[in-house]
């Protein structure tokens, strides 16, 4: 009862804050930007001039499933930086104005505090991106073939995974240092290394959660879902319940140091 009262709370809060409203817009601008930059960038290069004459502009067009995975590139890069900063000061930002204290002189569990603001969080970023998705499954069916609704739908799914893996590194980071600002900076760094560590290592870290974007690029090309696909996702989101039981000790370290 009381993680649904504080998860409530978490809903509301990011209502307030229009969260609820300008992410998941965020997530379509994201979804569909590189579809509709590349379906027209001949025309736009033919209406700007400057070419020889007789000169032929020819780009190939993607393939859906190509068309598809622009969309999921976008998300994967410039949505986490959005997911990093609307929550870079979820727990630190409190920390910090001394609202933490106020809260958690309640009898409120430290674990309950921990998981509603992950839970919020995570279905902000799930509305987000299968919003974000069904847009670009529109546009890539408009612009360059069909892909079936399905198969996009369960590639998402499976990324969707990704997305917890690194709200559980925000929300840990949150509880480590004070400054938002310094939590956004040392999440993106811990993603970004454990990004390239992977791709560089991908023999040994082959089931990865920052390789799953690969996966589901194999999914959509292939549309088989194969085990490594199946054991990175649940080990994204073992990762992620790890980080919140991590974020959880850390806390009671700090109340009572």
């Amino acid at each position: 009862m009381q993680l649904q009262v504080m998860f409530k709370k978490e809903l509301i809060e990011n209502w307030r804050n229009f969260k609820w409203i300008w992410v998941p817009i965020v997530f379509i601008i994201f979804a569909i930007m590189d579809l509709i930059m590349t379906y027209y960038m001949p025309r736009i290069i033919e209406s700007v001039g400057g070419l020889p004459e007789g000169a032929v502009i020819s780009i190939p067009m993607p393939s859906p499933a190509e068309a598809t995975i622009m969309s999921f590139a976008e998300i994967g890069t410039l949505g986490i930086l959005i997911l990093v900063v609307i929550s870079m000061g979820t727990i630190s930002g409190e920390i910090k104005s001394g609202v933490y204290e106020l809260i958690l002189s309640k009898p409120v569990q430290y674990g309950n505090y921990i998981t509603s603001k992950f839970l919020a969080f995570s279905l902000i970023s799930f509305v987000s991106l299968f919003i974000g998705m069904i847009a670009s499954w529109y546009y890539v069916n408009l612009l360059f073939g069909e892909i079936q609704l399905t198969n996009v739908l369960i590639a998402t799914s499976f990324y969707f995974t990704y997305l917890m893996y690194v709200l559980g590194i925000v929300i840990l980071v949150n509880t480590i240092f004070k400054s938002p600002g310094l939590v956004a900076f040392v999440s993106i760094a811990i993603i970004v290394l454990l990004s390239a560590i992977s791709n560089i290592f991908q023999h040994i870290f082959e089931f990865s959660p920052s390789l799953i974007g690969e996966h589901v690029q194999n999914y959509l090309y292939n549309g088989e879902i194969v085990s490594e696909l199946w054991i990175t996702a649940l080990i994204a989101i073992i990762v992620a319940i790890g980080c919140i039981i991590a974020a959880v000790m850390i806390l009671r370290n700090r109340k009572i140091n």
